[in-house]
């Protein structure tokens, strides 16, 4: 009976829980309600600087920058695709937020998508907050990907997240949704370097997908196939076992931009400004932020291209399918090389 009881309180809890989430993330949030009570300015930095929202709202108030004109179009148009598409609320939970990163000492929520530049946007939130030298290029990745190295929104109270939401600057990066998954499977499957991940999905991918598989291929998974990759994707039994992987869930998964106001929305494929704008509203022009690489070879594009060209029509489709809402809640145009009809 006792035992009875106590599973009927953890359960009440968990519904309050619920409830304080729904509230705080169904609650619209205009840029003008953070500056209304002044005293949030000493959140971070003991008011002696304007917050990064309260940098942006008056950007979006004079007009006269180009580049945040751009960027407060892209918030609207996410706004009207999320009342457009999202019908049903679901209750977020904390964990929910594990990938929205916090620096308090700059008001700053940061969501992070895997495979868009997320490891350099980890080395200059290390940088800011103090945590690591100040040159974010000489931060070595492992470092920066090291658990508990950057608090997470979900390690909040309900109180303490809704504060967080309301005041601070709240931003993701996001990319053409197939040049992400491409570049995952490169990254993951394609090169040698990552023997610990092929050995945990590639072996399973492998195991579930290719008939009379050879005891190597059995043992390492390291020559997972593109569309044997695919097929491990749209296999039902992948997320009814487990989350997809945060290397290709769907950034709108990870982020949940339907349920929480993000006031900058960077893109890949305009990294260099989109990063060089939110170093600007946090008043740290002078600070490099880390640019990836140039791709070796063909452009991203093309090398999605190249994979994509040998999967059939059908296959194609249900993988659009899939990651469709990332396609049109960031105004990502389906690609040309598709073969969907």
């Amino acid at each position: 009976m006792g035992r009875r009881c106590c599973w009927r309180r953890r359960g009440l809890v968990t519904a309050c829980l619920g409830a304080a989430f729904l509230l705080l993330c169904t609650a619209p949030r205009a840029l003008r309600l953070a500056f209304e009570n002044r005293s949030l300015g000493s959140i971070w930095l003991s008011g002696e600087r304007r917050s990064p929202l309260q940098v942006l709202y008056d950007l979006d108030q004079s007009l006269s920058s180009p580049l945040a004109e751009v960027h407060r179009q892209r918030r609207d148009l996410l706004r009207q695709t999320c009342s457009r598409l999202t019908r049903r609320q679901h209750l977020l939970r904390p964990e929910d937020l594990r990938h929205v990163l916090v620096d308090d000492a700059h008001g700053l929520l940061y969501c992070y998508v895997p495979k868009v530049a997320c490891t350099n946007w980890k080395r200059v939130l290390l940088a800011l907050s103090g945590r690591a030298r100040s040159d974010p290029r000489t931060i070595p990745a492992r470092q920066a990907h090291a658990p508990g190295s950057l608090p997470s929104l979900a390690d909040f109270t309900p109180a303490e997240i809704n504060k967080r939401l309301r005041s601070y600057l709240t931003f993701l990066f996001v990319r053409e949704p197939f040049e992400r998954l491409a570049s995952a499977y490169r990254n993951k499957f394609a090169r040698p370097y990552s023997e610990a991940f092929q050995r945990r999905y590639g072996t399973r991918i492998v195991r579930r997908l290719r008939p009379r598989a050879n005891p190597d291929a059995l043992a390492r998974g390291h020559d997972v196939r593109f569309a044997e990759f695919l097929g491990y994707l749209l296999d039902p039994r992948t997320r009814r076992d487990e989350p997809f992987n945060e290397h290709w869930e769907r950034a709108h998964a990870l982020c949940h931009p339907c349920r929480l106001r993000y006031d900058v929305v960077g893109k890949f494929e305009t990294l260099t400004e989109d990063a060089s704008f939110v170093l600007d509203l946090v008043g740290e022009p002078d600070l490099r932020f880390p640019m990836p690489p140039r791709p070796k070879g063909a452009a991203p594009r093309d090398q999605a291209a190249r994979l994509f060209q040998d999967i059939s029509p059908f296959y194609q489709r249900r993988l659009f399918d899939l990651y469709k809402m990332d396609f049109l809640l960031f105004n990502y145009s389906t690609p040309s090389y598709l073969r969907l009809r």
